[in-house]
C-alpha cells in the first residue's frame, strides 16, 4: 500500500511537471490593459513546448501556429481599427486571457534622466497629478537591467490605465507626448517607457551595429568574457557590508533621535529642498537626520493626514513623533509620499523625523519646494524652508553595482536588457532624449546617434519608424563672451541626425535652467515632441519646428542669414524688439557679439569688429540664455553655427 501511494504521488508530481513545461508563456509586454498599433500588422509571440499548437484570438480574428523546435512560435494579427476594449485569447495546453485590451497608437519613450524624470519630479506636480484621468491613455514602464547578450523578456511590467494613481512615477516627457497626441488624434494610446538616467548612446545600441562603430570594437570584445553577475553579487555584498556599518555606528539609531523628547537645539539648521552637498556637507555620504516640528489643531489631529516630501538621495526612514510611518530604499528620483494615521497624531506639536541614507553622489531631500509639505484635509501646508540636521555617520561610499558594472560599462548592454525583450512589439515610433552624457565626445555622436536610429529601425523591422528627439537644454552658466562648447557640438550633432528621413527634432533651447541639468518643464518638451509626431508620423498640416537656418551670404560688411521652418513669419521674443543671441567671426576664426535684425524672413547680422565676416553663429554655447528668434508660432529657432572649423571634442573619444 505504501508502494502504491508513493507511486501515486511521484505519478502526480512528473504529470504537474509536465503540465507546467507545456504552459503557453507570453512576453511580460503583453499584459491587460495594453494598447496595440492599430492599422497594421501586429506580432505577437511567445513560448510553448516545441511543435505545440498555439492559437490566438481577439475581436472577429483567430490565428493558429506551431511552436518551432526550440518553442518559439508567433502570427501576426491584421490591422485593426482604432477602439475596444477587446479580449485577447492565447491557448494551447492551457490558456491565456488578457482583457482591456486596446487598438490605437502605441510609442517608446528611451533615453536617460531627462527622459527617466517623473511627473512627480516636474512642473506643477500636484495639479497634473490630479488631472491625470485618460483611461484611453495606457503605460508600461520597462524595468531597469543591464546583459551582456539579448534577453527574450523582462523581468517585471504590466500595462496600466493612466490614472492620479499610476502616472506619478511615470516618465513626464513620455505623458506629455501622449496626452498631446491623445487629444488631437483622439485614440488610444500606449506609452513605452525604457530610459535610466545617465546613460550613453552607444549602450542602448545593438552589438550588431556596435561592431560597425570602430571606436567601440575593443570594448564590446571586452565584454563577451565579463561575467556580470559575479562582479554584481560582489558589488551588493560590498554594499550589504557597509549597510551593516551604518546601521552598527548611526549615532542617530543608537541615540533615539527618531523620538519627540530629543533636544535637537544644538543641531544645525538647512533650508530645505537641496542637496546637501550645495548646503555645508560637500562630498558627504552617510546618514543625515531631518527633524522639523509641526503644529496642529484638534480639528486637524484627529484626521488623516498626507506628507509629501518630494525625492530623496538615495534613502528615507521618514517618522512622525516616534513612529514610523514609511520608508523608501534606494529610490533616489522617486517622491516620497506617506499617510499618516491619526492615532500617531496629537493637538500641538507634532515631530517629523526623517533619516536619510546616501551611497555616494547627491544626497539628501532635493525636490522641488512645491514637493515638500503635508495635506491635512483640503489644506496644504508648506515644509520648505528651515530644518533642523545632525550627521549620524560619514561613511565612504560603497563600489555601487552600476561602478563595476554599470550601464555604462560596456556597449549594447541596456539594449540587451530593456530594448530587445520588447522586440518585435509593434510601435508607431520613438522618443528620445539623451545627449549629456556624450556631450564630451559629440563629434562621435555626429555617426553614433544616427547608428542609433538606424539599428532600432532595423531591429523593428520598420524602415520609415518615425523617430522624434530633444536637442539638449540650455544648462550651465551664460557665457559673458562668445565661446566653444561641448553641449552646443552635441546640439549640432543632434541637428545632423535630421538629415534621416522620418526624424524629427524638439528644440528646448528656451526652457532649461542654468543650474539643474534636468528642467523642470516638461510640459513643452512633450507639446513639441507631439507636434513633430502630428507632422511626420500622422502628415497634419502644421508647423512642427521652429526656425531652421538654410544658408547666408556675405553682403559688404554683413551677413544674411535665410531659414527654413519660418512658419508664418519670423518674429523676436523680447519686448524691446531686439534681436540676441548670435556671434559673428572674420578671418582671425574670433567671434564677437554681433548685432541682428529681421528683414521679412531673413536676419541680417553684423558687428563694427568684423570688416569681413566669414562666419556666424547663433544661440552656441552651453547656456545661450539671451536667443530669442523665433517663428510666430512661438517655437525657438535652433541654435547653428555657419562655420565648419574644428571643434573642442573632434577626435575625442
Amino acid at each position: 500500500m505504501k508502494l502504491f501511494v508513493h507511486f501515486a504521488v511521484v505519478l502526480t508530481l512528473a504529470i504537474s511537471i509536465q503540465r507546467a513545461s507545456a504552459d503557453v508563456r507570453m512576453p511580460r509586454i503583453f499584459s491587460d490593459h495594453m494598447v496595440l498599433q492599430r492599422d497594421a500588422e501586429v506580432v505577437v509571440w511567445g513560448w510553448a513546448d516545441p511543435r505545440e499548437r498555439v492559437r490566438v484570438s481577439i475581436a472577429s480574428q483567430e490565428h493558429s501556429t506551431r511552436a518551432d523546435r526550440q518553442g518559439n512560435w508567433s502570427v501576426k494579427l491584421q490591422p485593426m481599427k482604432a477602439g475596444g476594449p477587446h479580449t485577447m485569447t492565447i491557448s494551447g495546453k492551457n490558456r491565456i486571457e488578457l482583457s482591456d485590451v486596446l487598438m490605437g497608437e502605441v510609442w517608446l519613450g528611451s533615453g536617460q534622466s531627462n527622459m527617466q524624470w517623473s511627473v512627480a519630479q516636474s512642473a506643477n506636480p500636484e495639479e497634473e497629478i490630479q488631472m491625470a484621468n485618460h483611461p484611453e491613455i495606457r503605460l508600461f514602464t520597462v524595468p531597469r537591467r543591464i546583459a551582456t547578450s539579448p534577453l527574450n523578456d523582462l523581468e517585471g511590467g504590466e500595462w496600466q490605465v493612466c490614472s492620479p494613481e499610476s502616472i506619478s512615477s511615470f516618465s513626464a516627457v513620455a505623458y506629455y507626448f501622449g496626452r498631446h497626441l491623445h487629444s488631437e488624434i483622439g485614440v488610444p494610446v500606449g506609452l513605452i517607457h525604457s530610459s535610466w538616467g545617465g546613460t550613453v548612446a552607444e549602450t542602448w545600441i545593438s552589438e550588431e551595429m556596435m561592431r560597425k562603430q570602430e571606436d567601440f570594437r575593443e570594448k564590446l570584445e571586452a565584454a563577451a568574457g565579463l561575467d556580470l553577475d559575479k562582479l554584481q553579487a560582489e558589488a551588493r555584498k560590498r554594499v550589504e557590508e557597509w549597510n551593516l556599518v551604518i546601521e552598527r555606528e548611526d549615532a542617530g539609531m543608537v541615540n533615539g533621535w527618531y523620538r519627540p523628547d530629543i533636544d535637537d537645539a544644538g543641531w544645525n539648521t538647512m533650508t530645505l529642498p537641496v542637496f546637501w552637498e550645495q548646503a555645508g556637507l560637500p562630498g558627504f555620504d552617510g546618514v543625515v537626520w531631518f527633524r522639523k516640528t509641526i503644529t496642529l489643531d484638534a480639528a486637524r489631529a484627529r484626521q488623516e493626514i498626507i506628507l509629501n516630501l518630494g525625492p530623496v538621495d538615495d534613502s528615507d526612514y521618514t517618522y512622525i513623533n516616534g513612529h514610523l510611518i514609511g520608508k523608501t530604499l534606494d529610490q533616489y528620483n522617486q517622491n516620497r509620499r506617506y499617510v499618516v494615521s491619526p492615532d500617531l497624531l496629537r493637538e500641538g506639536e507634532n515631530l517629523i523625523a526623517v533619516r536619510v541614507i546616501d551611497t555616494g553622489g547627491g544626497g539628501g531631500i532635493w525636490g522641488d519646494p512645491s514637493q515638500l509639505y503635508y495635506l491635512a484635509g483640503n489644506e496644504r501646508v508648506s515644509l520648505a524652508g528651515n530644518w533642523r540636521y545632525n550627521v549620524g555617520v560619514e561613511a565612504d561610499a560603497p563600489p555601487s553595482v552600476q561602478g563595476m558594472a554599470g550601464p555604462n560599462s560596456f556597449p549594447s548592454l541596456l539594449f540587451n536588457g530593456m530594448i530587445h525583450p520588447i522586440l518585435p512589439y509593434t510601435i508607431k515610433g520613438a522618443i528620445w532624449y539623451q545627449g549629456e552624457s556624450n556631450a564630451g565626445r559629440a563629434y562621435q555622436y555626429r555617426t553614433l546617434f544616427p547608428g542609433l536610429i538606424e539599428d532600432w529601425r532595423k531591429q523593428w523591422n520598420h524602415p520609415t519608424m518615425p523617430f522624434l528627439f530633444v536637442q539638449l537644454a540650455n544648462f550651465r552658466a551664460p557665457s559673458f563672451m562668445p565661446s566653444n562648447s561641448d553641449w552646443a557640438e552635441l546640439r549640432e550633432a543632434q541637428s545632423m541626425a535630421l538629415s534621416l528621413p522620418y526624424t524629427g527634432m524638439a528644440v528646448t533651447i528656451d526652457i532649461g535652467e542654468a543650474d539643474d541639468i534636468h528642467p523642470k518643464n516638461k510640459q513643452d518638451v512633450g507639446l513639441r515632441l507631439a507636434l513633430n509626431a502630428l507632422k511626420i508620423a500622422y502628415g497634419k498640416d502644421i508647423v512642427h519646428s521652429g526656425p531652421v537656418y538654410e544658408s547666408m551670404s556675405v553682403e559688404n560688411s554683413r551677413v544674411r542669414l535665410r531659414f527654413s521652418e519660418v512658419g508664418s513669419g519670423l518674429m523676436i521674443m523680447d519686448k524691446y524688439g531686439y534681436l540676441k543671441g548670435f556671434a559673428i567671426a572674420g578671418p582671425d576664426r574670433v567671434f564677437h557679439w554681433a548685432r541682428a535684425f529681421l528683414d521679412g524672413n531673413d536676419v541680417v547680422v553684423y558687428s563694427e569688429k568684423v570688416e569681413n565676416p566669414l562666419a556666424v553663429r547663433y544661440a552656441w554655447g552651453d547656456n545661450p540664455d539671451d536667443a530669442n528668434l523665433y517663428n510666430r508660432e512661438g517655437l525657438p529657432a535652433s541654435p547653428f553655427r555657419t562655420d565648419y572649423w574644428p571643434g573642442i571634442t573632434e577626435g575625442k573619444r
